[in-house]
């Protein structure tokens, strides 16, 4: 009977999904729309655009942070405070977002996560000092937060051709920013350190108008969310386990993207090469596309052939080797180069595995599982940066590195140690909504 009331219930969204798109034409022979990408309104491609730019902010200052210390005086671990108050931000602000977009609407917390990003990045860019950059970027990091936890809803509702289509798109726009984000800032990093952050704010900026202009409110108002909700979701076995697991790994991520620029700087400049703003953008676009590929086509295949929680310490398993990799290979640009590539391929499986873990592992609403989740996991990210410096002064260059894969075999043992919360989940069965859903809340580093 399940399954007939299942079937029953596709074919009336598929009914409704036709009539309310009658530009998509079905397919000769069965009631299904035809897919069809890129035929979407122009406020689709709106939110793709601001989700790309969205998700560039994460790595775009990755290439400039040396030249912020030199410009501005400043170590390696006062500059990498920049991920720190920003993912920090992030991480609070996502436990309550939820609640937020609830009460606001879905436009209107869009357009002031758009204006926080906009205001923010433009007086990073004009700062004089460190310490009113790392300020800067914990409103930017507001911003952000309101942001993502609503673009799912958006471009979704405002898509045509069945969601399907739209969480393609929403993907997609995910893997560019992450992939050019580093690119862009070394292009622009090359010009000045400023140049990125202003870059940032004109195409956020431009985001913001076409939103206005383009974005229709919904029909309905969002369910409403409690304001604990985000909180309260961690009492949840299953979900503690996987966000524990995910602050640990998180950390080795950040580790990677915050603290990486600076022994790649120092390995060239002892053989007398330059590597500056434009050569790790290149060495971060690579890695960048790596984990967009990865993430999008790698992951779902060895998902359904391994399983999620297999997969999960398999990928784990050789990040621990890359970090390795890296701590041994300080002295040689090459292999930091090849180490820091590769180690992009593992994140990208890494990142969707754990999302379609946290989906499948809970009852809990989607939406307050993926904020929960990516409130803890972003905990982690802005630790490693914080501490990383402090740990190679004391450990030297390959220190960070030996710290990550403790940290991976941390998040091993408590996906370990949390199995039995995990039992049920074998295989990833999700709907494409709610991957999408996780993915928006759950992958945005």
């Amino acid at each position: 009977m399940l399954c007939v009331a299942e079937h029953l219930i596709r074919e009336e969204i598929v009914v409704t999904d036709t009539a309310a798109h009658p530009t998509v034409s079905p397919v000769p022979g069965t009631s299904e729309p035809k897919p069809s990408l890129l035929r979407q309104p122009i406020a689709v491609w709106a939110i793709a655009f601001a989700c790309a730019v969205s998700f560039m902010g994460i790595g775009l200052v990755d290439p400039i942070l040396p030249a912020i210390s030199r410009e501005l005086d400043a170590d390696p671990a006062q500059t990498m405070l920049l991920f720190t108050s920003y993912l920090l931000v992030t991480s609070v602000a996502m436990f309550f977002s939820g609640f937020i977009a609830s009460r606001v609407g879905v436009k209107r917390s869009l357009l002031i996560g758009l204006v926080l990003i906009v205001v923010f990045a433009a007086l990073a860019g004009a700062s004089g000092s460190v310490n009113e950059i790392i300020g800067f970027r914990a409103g930017w990091g507001l911003g952000n937060a309101l942001f993502i936890s609503t673009a799912l809803a958006a471009i979704v509702g405002a898509a045509a051709g069945g969601s399907a289509q739209a969480i393609i798109l929403y993907e997609a726009a995910l893997g560019i920013g992450m992939a050019i984000g580093p690119l862009l800032g070394g292009v622009l990093g090359a010009v000045s350190w400023r140049a990125p952050f202003f870059g940032t704010a004109t195409l956020m900026a431009v985001a913001f108008i076409a939103v206005v202009v383009l974005l229709r409110k919904p029909a309905q108002p969002p369910q409403r969310i409690g304001f604990t909700a985000g909180l309260r979701a961690l009492r949840e076995p299953a979900l503690l386990t996987l966000s524990v697991t995910a602050l640990f790994y998180n950390y080795a991520f950040f580790t990677l993207l915050a603290y990486a620029p600076y022994p790649l700087e120092s390995a060239a400049a002892a053989t007398g090469a330059e590597f500056g703003a434009h050569e790790l953008g290149l060495v971060f676009f690579g890695w960048g596309v790596a984990l967009a590929i990865t993430s999008v086509l790698v992951a779902p295949i060895l998902t359904r052939r391994l399983g999620l929680r297999p997969t999960l310490f398999s990928m784990m398993t050789l990040l621990a080797v890359v970090m390795a990799g890296l701590a041994l290979s300080t002295g040689s640009v090459t292999w930091l180069v090849v180490c820091v590539v590769v180690a992009g391929l593992f994140l990208g499986v890494m990142n969707t595995a754990l999302t379609e873990t946290v989906m499948e592992a809970t009852d809990l609403p989607r939406n307050v599982a993926s904020s929960t989740y990516s409130g803890v996991r972003f905990l982690g990210g802005a630790v490693a940066p914080a501490v990383s410096g402090g740990i190679a002064a004391w450990l030297g260059a390959g220190g960070p590195f030996w710290f990550a894969v403790g940290a991976l075999v941390a998040a091993m043992l408590a996906l370990a140690v949390g199995h039995r919360t995990l039992a049920h989940v074998a295989r990833p069965e999700a709907s494409d909504i709610e991957e999408a859903q996780a993915v928006t809340l759950g992958d945005e580093a």
